[in-house]
C-alpha cells in the first residue's frame, strides 16, 4: 500500500537492519502514554519500548480494538471476526507485524475468488452461479470492463499502478498532484455517471456495478464517498489477493501484546508490553490536559486511578471521542485540527455470524450438480454472505450478512436473534431447498460498530471535499517541527490515515507517531534508514489552497 498521498516505503523502513532509530540514553525510561490498545496503539507502544522508552497503554475496552473476535459462550472457536477480517497482501507493513505476532493466514473467500468454491450473484430475483469452471454471463464482464475503462479515462490507472510497482516516487507524486485538485469534490457516484465508459451504457450497468462491485463485493454503499478514496483502494490493490487470519484477527494484537523483541535498548530479554503492564493496560481515559504549571510539552492523562504526567502522548482512539467521551483541552490542538477531527466521516457497519456444525455448503445438489450454497451477493437486505470453512466435519462459520452505511442501519434496532431470523428468511428465498437452521449451533453473534462503546463506526472514509481535513490529520505528526502545533501529543489510527478501513493505515500512522516521539526526545533515525519525518518534505501530501482566516464580518441579506 504505497499510498500516492505519502509514498513512504514503510516496508523497507521496517526491514532495514539499522532499525527505526534511537534516542539519547538520558531519555531512556521516559514514560509515553498511548491511548488505545488496538493495532495502532500496540505498534506504536512496541516500537517505543524497543527504543528504550516506557509506553503506558490506556484502553477503555479490550485489547485488539476493531480486530475483535467472538465465539459462542464457553467455547474457544470457531472465531468470528467482528471487525477487520480481510487483509490485502499489499499491506506489507501490516504483514510485518502479523509475522511478529506469529499468526497463520489463508486466502479470504471473497465472491468470485478462487478461495470461494462457488458464488451466487442475485439481482432482481435473477440468479447467476459461478465457480472455477462456470463463469458469470458476458454482461458482468462488460460491467467490469466499463469500470476499468472509467479508471483510465481520468485517473491514469495503469500509469499509477506501474509507478507504485516500480516505486517511482516522482511519477506517483506527479500523477496524484494533478488528480487531487481535479477530483477532491467528486463523489464515487458522480465519477461513474460522468465517465464516458458508463454514460454510453444503460443505467443498469452502473446499478449492477453497485451490487457486485470489484474484488470483495458491492460498492454502491460507497457511491456518496469521495472518488479519491476509491482510487487509493484500486491503485494499491487493496481489493485483490486478500487473506484472513486463522484463529481470528485478534491473534495479531494478542501476539503483539505478548511479543518479547530481541536486542531491545534498556529492557531485559523477555520484556513485553504485557509484562510492562502487569498483564493489563490502564483503563479508560477521562481527561487529556496540558500539565498545570509544567513546561511544554508535558501532558496530563486522567483515568479512574488518577492523573499522571507524560512527556508525550499518542492518541489512537476514534477522534470523535476527543470531543465526546474524553474531556480534551482545546489548546492541545489548533482550531484547524479540531475542525478536521470533528468532520471525520465514519462508515457504519454491521455483521451477523452463526456457527454451523460443518461446511455443509460444500455438498452437491444432486439435481443441479452445483454446491447447495455459495458465497452470495444480492440486492436483498443481507447484501453479502460469506462462508468460512475450517476443515471437513469441523464447525464452520457463516457471516449471514456484512453491510455498510444505510444497509447497516437497517439492522441497528434489531436484536441478534431478530437479525438472524430476517437474514435466514432472506437466504431461504435464495436457497429454498437448503435448511440452514438445522446446521446452526448456538446463538447468533452480531455487531453494529456505530453502536459500540468507544467507537464512532467501523472506519473512516472521506466525503467529497474532505481532502484538506484528511491532510491536516495525517500531517499532524509533523506540525510541531514546523511550529504549527505544540509538542507532546500526536494522532494515529486508521482514521488519520489515507487508507480508509485497512489495518495498514493503523500501522503506518503508528510508525509516524513513534518517529515524532523519538524526534521530540532528541533521537534520530539512522542516516541510512530515514524515517517518515526525515523524508516528509520530499513526499508530503499535496496541499490544496485554504483561506488564511475567516471573514471578519458577515452581511445578512435583506
Amino acid at each position: 500500500m504505497l499510498t500516492p498521498d505519502f509514498p513512504f516505503p514503510y516496508d523497507e523502513y521496517l526491514h532495514h537492519p539499522s532499525g527505526l532509530g534511537s534516542i539519547p540514553e538520558a531519555a531512556h525510561g521516559t514514560e509515553v502514554a498511548v491511548i488505545g490498545a488496538g493495532l495502532a496503539g500496540l505498534v506504536a507502544a512496541l516500537e517505543l519500548m524497543k527504543m528504550g522508552l516506557r509506553p503506558v497503554i490506556y484502553e477503555s475496552g479490550t485489547i485488539g480494538g476493531r480486530l475483535r473476535g467472538a465465539t459462542l459462550p464457553g467455547t474457544d472457536g470457531p472465531v468470528a471476526d467482528m471487525g477487520g477480517m480481510r487483509f490485502p497482501v499489499s499491506s506489507r507493513a501490516f504483514w510485518h507485524y502479523a509475522d511478529l505476532a506469529g499468526v497463520d493466514s489463508a486466502p479470504f473467500p471473497n465472491p468470485l475468488d478462487a478461495a470461494s468454491p462457488s458464488t451466487v450473484v442475485e439481482l432482481g430475483r435473477e440468479q447467476f452461479y459461478a465457480s472455477a469452471s462456470d463463469k458469470l454471463p458476458p454482461f458482468f464482464q462488460e460491467v467490469a470492463d466499463a469500470w476499468e475503462h472509467s479508471l483510465e479515462e481520468r485517473a491514469e490507472y495503469a500509469a499509477m499502478q506501474q509507478a507504485i510497482a516500480e516505486r517511482d516516487y516522482a511519477a506517483i507524486k506527479r500523477i496524484w498532484a494533478g488528480l487531487v485538485p481535479a477530483l477532491d469534490d467528486t463523489s464515487f457516484s458522480n465519477y461513474l455517471a460522468s465517465s464516458k465508459a458508463f454514460s454510453d451504457l444503460p443505467y443498469q450497468y452502473r446499478e449492477a456495478f453497485g451490487q457486485i462491485g470489484f474484488g470483495s463485493g458491492g460498492w454502491d454503499v460507497s457511491f456518496p464517498n469521495a472518488i479519491l478514496e476509491i482510487l487509493r483502494v484500486v491503485y494499491m490493490e487493496c481489493e485483490n489477493n486478500q487473506r484472513r487470519i486463522l484463529g481470528g484477527a485478534r491473534g495479531i494484537t494478542d501476539g503483539l501484546w505478548n511479543h518479547a523483541p530481541e536486542n531491545m535498548v534498556r529492557w531485559p530479554q523477555g520484556t513485553s508490553l504485557a509484562s510492562l503492564h502487569g498483564g493489563t493496560p490502564h483503563g479508560a481515559v477521562t481527561s487529556i490536559r496540558r500539565a498545570a504549571g509544567a513546561a511544554d510539552p508535558t501532558v496530563t492523562i486522567t483515568d479512574a486511578e488518577g492523573s499522571r504526567d507524560y512527556a508525550a502522548v499518542i492518541v489512537t482512539c476514534h477522534k470523535w471521542l476527543l470531543s465526546t467521551e474524553i474531556d480534551t483541552e482545546e489548546s492541545l490542538f489548533s482550531p484547524e485540527q479540531w475542525m478536521a477531527m470533528r468532520r471525520v466521516h465514519y462508515l457504519q457497519s454491521s455483521k451477523t455470524f452463526v456457527v454451523v456444525d460443518r461446511p455443509f455448503w460444500l455438498d452437491t445438489d444432486p439435481k443441479t450438480g452445483r454446491r447447495v450454497m455459495s458465497t452470495t451477493l444480492t440486492d436483498r437486505v443481507t447484501r453479502g454472505t460469506y462462508l468460512f470453512d475450517n476443515g471437513p466435519d469441523q464447525q464452520a462459520l457463516i457471516c449471514l450478512s456484512y453491510t455498510w452505511n444505510d444497509d447497516a442501519l437497517k439492522w441497528l434496532p434489531l436484536t441478534a436473534q431478530q437479525r438472524a431470523d430476517v437474514m435466514l428468511r432472506t437466504l431461504g428465498e435464495i436457497y429454498p431447498d437448503v435448511d440452514i437452521r438445522s446446521h446452526i449451533v448456538g446463538e447468533p453473534l452480531t455487531v453494529s460498530w456505530e453502536d459500540e462503546p468507544g467507537f464512532a463506526g467501523a472506519f473512516k472514509i472521506n466525503l467529497p471535499g474532505h481532502y484538506r481535513y484528511q491532510r491536516r490529520l495525517y500531517t499532524q505528526f509533523m506540525e510541531h517541527t514546523q511550529g504549527r502545533q505544540a509538542q507532546g501529543i500526536y494522532l494515529a489510527g486508521d482514521d488519520v490515515s489515507w487508507t480508509a478501513g485497512w489495518a495498514e493505515g493503523a500501522v503506518t500512522t503508528a510508525l509516524n507517531t513513534a518517529w515524532a516521539v523519538m524526534d521530540q526526545l532528541g533521537g534520530s533515525s539512522a542516516p541510512e534508514n530515514p524515517g517518515p519525518g526525515d523524508r516528509f518534505a520530499e513526499l508530503a501530501p499535496v496541499p490544496l489552497p485554504e483561506a488564511s482566516a475567516l471573514p471578519t464580518s458577515f452581511t445578512i441579506p435583506a
